[in-house]
């Protein structure tokens, strides 16, 4: 298994199903290319997509370029024939001119490739559109036969959202009924997993891939330094909100890739923002009042990052305020504080300094360092998160 990193990118989806919609309307027919398996080194990761339209528009990417030619002409052929194919590309090949020399990351990775049939309701691009239409935590199955690579595969067919609903091929059979089981798991566990399952002399390969909704970060602050923080996470496909109490900084024109810009007390703040233990805080009013009432109202709440912007010296006297206000403040409560916010960089200008936060929060989400990795003893991504597990279903 593997934890859910953001590796995949949900601007990245939300790209592939605005492609997707365009070339429908238009009469072209699609094709959707997935990694699914790796073994070594990728530069993308199982759940990295991408669509091509049978003009050979592309939208998204399955490796750093040097599979996207080939995939190109696999999609096509894909479209041509009507039919879902695996292809594996071994990047260790050194006799390949094309994969193994240029590119020298020494994997083994599997690509299905599906036709889309925009007139099926729970096609692959349907699937993915309702996982990150709601914000809550998604399950998709892919399925494939590494033994019958050549052969159609089953391809992306199930979906269970954290509410409990289902769509796609949810037969009662014991096949289904034991993936159906290993999604559930997966969801609980919010990590991934690859399972084989042998069933009627035959064998299933599943990616089984957790989709977790996209960060939301609450910008609180409404200054100029606050907009490139709007930008750079917005570019990521991040859930943004802006508060401020000042109706003259916080107006929708000046950051209109958010989707919520709110003029409030402190006080009243929470009570008018959807949140999770994906929704983040950054604190860069530069009012000192101001952001230690939220800093109140935000260290008992779900939230897993609050980013204090300015000197430590700033935080630990507000958190000295508040403990002789009366607040009893937990050590589990100070472990989510992050003040000064962002990575160690050098950072000095807005950009910057926005850079160096949203870095810090991807961290931490992903319960990561954030170091450099040229001091990483041990390979990027784990290898024991491309083990297979093998299920005999009777």
């Amino acid at each position: 298994m593997f934890l859910t990193h953001e590796c995949r990118g949900m601007q990245e989806l939300k790209a592939i199903i605005s492609a997707y919609e365009i070339a429908n309307a238009a009469g072209k027919r699609t094709a959707l290319a997935t990694v699914v398996h790796v073994e070594g080194s990728s530069y993308r990761r199982p759940g990295a997509r991408m669509l091509v339209d049978d003009e050979g528009m592309v939208t998204g990417a399955i490796s750093g370029g040097c599979l996207e030619g080939d995939a190109l002409r696999k999609s096509l052929f894909a479209i041509a024939q009507n039919s879902s194919r695996l292809v594996t590309y071994d990047t260790s090949d050194e006799s390949d001119m094309s994969i193994g020399i240029q590119l020298g990351c020494e994997g083994l990775i599997q690509v299905l490739f599906e036709p889309i049939d925009p007139s099926n309701p729970e096609n692959p691009i349907e699937l993915i559109r309702t996982a990150i239409g709601v914000r809550q935590h998604a399950v998709l199955s892919t399925l494939f036969s590494l033994q019958e690579k050549s052969s159609t595969q089953p391809g992306t067919s199930c979906l269970l959202l954290s509410n409990g609903l289902t769509k796609g091929n949810t037969s009662k059979n014991d096949f289904h009924q034991q993936l159906l089981k290993d999604m559930q798991a997966a969801l609980q566990s919010c990590s991934s997993a690859f399972k084989t399952y042998a069933h009627d002399s035959l064998s299933t390969t599943a990616f089984i891939e957790v989709l977790p909704p996209p960060i939301s970060l609450v910008i609180v602050g409404a200054g100029n330094d606050a907009v490139p923080m709007m930008q750079f996470s917005h570019a990521l496909g991040w859930d943004v909100r802006v508060v401020d109490g000042r109706n003259t900084h916080a107006r929708p024109e000046r950051f209109a890739a958010a989707c919520q810009v709110l003029v409030s007390h402190p006080e009243k703040v929470l009570e008018q923002l959807p949140m999770d233990e994906r929704t983040v805080f950054v604190m860069m009013t530069h009012n000192y009042n101001y952001d230690k009432s939220m800093l109140r109202a935000l260290l008992p709440s779900v939230t897993p990052y609050i980013g204090m912007l300015g000197p430590k010296k700033k935080l630990i006297r507000m958190l000295e305020e508040l403990k002789q206000e009366g607040m009893a403040i937990p050590d589990e409560m100070l472990e989510k504080v992050y003040g000064p916010t962002g990575l160690e960089i050098g950072a000095e200008t807005p950009e910057e300094i926005a850079l160096s936060i949203i870095a810090e929060i991807q961290a931490v989400i992903n319960g990561v360092s954030g170091g450099s990795l040229k001091f990483k003893d041990s390979v990027i991504h784990d290898r024991s998160t491309s083990l297979i597990e093998k299920i005999n279903i009777h």
